[in-house]
């Protein structure tokens, strides 16, 4: 089915003829209207115009009004002030634009078609490590990226960047060797937990890097470890395979405790653009992009300088001829472009390395990979902080385990959902606690926009009052449960019908979802459509107040009021989808 114009967009063109018709040496002018609480909407493009063409504004307000014809959509247009437009829609063009919308699976929402192809940067865990605090917003802003951008029309390609390359591998890996059965699990041939695998990798880790710190002997057998690695030494690389794997066991652990799908085809490590390192210095070096300072490949700017106010070189290639983080960045973004046609490379990274991508972004945009038709983008985040406001730490000033921090939002949702349940099994309670916690967590994330740091506060995210998950996802079980309750009462729209106040403000704020879905993938802000969907719950908690539903006065009010409520409901679930956010039909 086609996109629904929304009631604004409308109203945007009526006004915009009713302008031309009265003012045809205004050309096409923008009535500049936005949602007011004077009115439904406001119009106040008519100043400026009076500005440009040195009219009374308020005489050409009132020109304008008059050049509109009668017609089902604008109930009432006042002129205030110096020449503002105060816009009334009528109840019946809301109830239709609605109805419109609820016959379409996608409420309406265009589909760009002719979208590019976005390849997106995100959830970069680190091979034998643990996953900390400081991946979640990565992995959660990402993960709400793909859903939006794929729901518009856009190609996603997801890519996972994990660290899975690197010096340290020399001494985990000669370690393995000289203690070959540090990796082996308990119960061979059975599945492996990601604690269990986790626990074997930190284990290796504490034990690998003591001997390292103190045996002289083993850290020169790790360093020309590497050197084999780097090489390609068959044996070396087979048992890198081995830390590869057993870390994707408890990547994959975590993934799916915060409920997203990661896929292995997704996962290209830093290991993944090996082959391209050279060559991506030598086009560098070739076309003047870099140079040579002291050794090492360097690429300088103007613009871009340290704490001491000297320029700071993008280092490609280091002296010694190894590479940094540089050269694989530069060599991803070749392959995103050239193989994948990547229109635009979003990076979800902590903005404390956005220094880094504006020099790496400008240095491909030198080099003619980036241009006018491909962008690159850091979707830069803040800091996760405890309730201190400092960077958040365990009480031992540790870095807190994800998985740990997971769980404990899983105990205090179920704890929640206990309390409130009222014919759930142990075993629903069990599903929908995980549901709220994960859900609970992953909003709290994406309610903040992304350039500022939060504050993880478990008691606030799993609050049934506020901007939280858990408001949310009660307004869409109690409108189940309504809709459950109607017996042979069916929702149906009724254009015919008055509607009272709190019925307007709940179906005009239904009818600009397609705009904030528009405005959230254009702007990488998940955070407004977060906004919306609380705006949506708030709304819907006044009309549920203020209009009884199954006992409104007549059959079509009850219909047109199941209507709005199934409405509603669709457009919650359907938003937080797009946030990663289960919407449970039972509370």
């Amino acid at each position: 089915m086609a996109s629904v114009p929304s009631l604004a967009s409308t109203v945007q063109q009526r006004l915009a003829e009713g302008l031309s018709a009265a003012l045809p040496e205004a050309g096409s002018a923008d009535p500049l209207l936005r949602r007011s609480d004077r009115a439904d909407f406001q119009a106040n493009g008519i100043l400026a115009l009076a500005k440009q063409l040195k009219g009374n504004p308020r005489e050409l307000a009132t020109k304008v009004v008059e050049s509109i014809p009668a017609n089902d959509v604008l109930k009432e247009i006042e002129v205030s002030g110096p020449g503002f437009l105060n816009i009334t829609v009528s109840d019946a063009a809301i109830v239709e634009t609605l109805a419109a919308r609820a016959a379409d699976a996608r409420l309406g929402v265009p589909l760009n078609e002719a979208a590019g192809t976005t390849v997106i940067d995100y959830a970069q865990p680190n091979v034998a490590k643990e996953m900390h605090v400081g991946h979640l917003r990565s992995a959660v802003i990402g993960a709400a990226m793909v859903e939006i951008l794929e729901f518009t029309g856009e190609t996603v390609v997801r890519r996972h960047h994990i660290g899975d390359w690197g010096t340290q591998f020399g001494m985990l890996i000669q370690y393995l060797i000289e203690h070959p059965h540090e990796l082996d699990h308990k119960d061979e041939g059975a599945e492996v937990s990601g604690e269990e695998a986790m626990s074997n990798l930190n284990r290796l880790y504490k034990a690998s890097r003591a001997l390292f710190d103190a045996d002289e002997e083993f850290k020169t057998r790790a360093r020309a470890r590497v050197v084999d690695l780097q090489a390609g030494d068959e044996e070396t690389l087979a048992l890198w395979q081995r830390f590869v794997d057993e870390s994707k066991i408890y990547f994959y652990s975590v993934f799916e405790k915060l409920d997203m799908d990661i896929r292995d085809p997704d996962i290209v490590g830093e290991s993944g653009y090996n082959d391209m390192l050279q060559e991506t210095c030598r086009i560098l070096e070739e076309s003047g992009v870099a140079v040579r300072s002291e050794g090492a490949l360097c690429v300088f700017f103007d613009d871009f300088k340290g704490p001491d106010g000297n320029p700071v070189p993008l280092i490609v290639q280091k002296s010694d001829g190894g590479f940094g983080y540089a050269a694989t960045d530069l060599s991803a973004i070749r392959d995103r472009v050239q193989n994948l046609k990547a229109t635009t490379l979003l990076y979800v990274v902590d903005a404390r390395q956005s220094l880094h991508f504006k020099m790496v972004f400008e240095t491909a945009r030198r080099a003619g990979w980036l241009n006018d038709e491909v962008k690159a983008v850091q979707l830069a985040f803040g800091t996760v902080l405890g309730k201190d406001g400092k960077p958040f730490k365990t009480r031992e000033g540790e870095t807190v385990r994800l998985v740990d921090l997971l769980d404990e939002a899983i105990d205090r949702a179920s704890a929640v959902v206990r309390e409130k349940a009222q014919d759930l099994t142990e075993e629903e309670i069990t599903e929908r606690g995980a549901q709220v916690g994960i859900g609970a967590v992953k909003y709290a994330d994406l309610s903040t926009s992304a350039a500022r740091d939060y504050k993880f506060d478990l008691d606030q995210m799993v609050s049934l009052n506020g901007d939280t998950s858990v408001y949310l996802q009660y307004a869409y079980a109690r409108i189940q449960s309504i809709l459950r309750k109607a017996g042979d009462a069916k929702p149906a729209a009724h254009p015919e019908l008055e509607l009272a106040p709190s019925e307007r403000a709940l179906g005009l704020h239904v009818d600009g979802f397609g705009e904030v879905i528009a405005e959230t993938a254009a702007e990488y802000a998940p955070h407004k459509l977060a906004a919306y969907l609380y705006q949506l719950a708030s709304l819907y908690t006044t009309f549920y107040s203020e209009c009884p539903v199954l006992k409104a006065d007549t059959p079509e009010q009850v219909e047109n009021r199941l209507f709005l409520c199934d409405l509603t409901a669709r457009t919650l679930h359907q938003g937080m989808a797009l946030l990663g956010i289960r919407t449970p039909e039972r509370l």
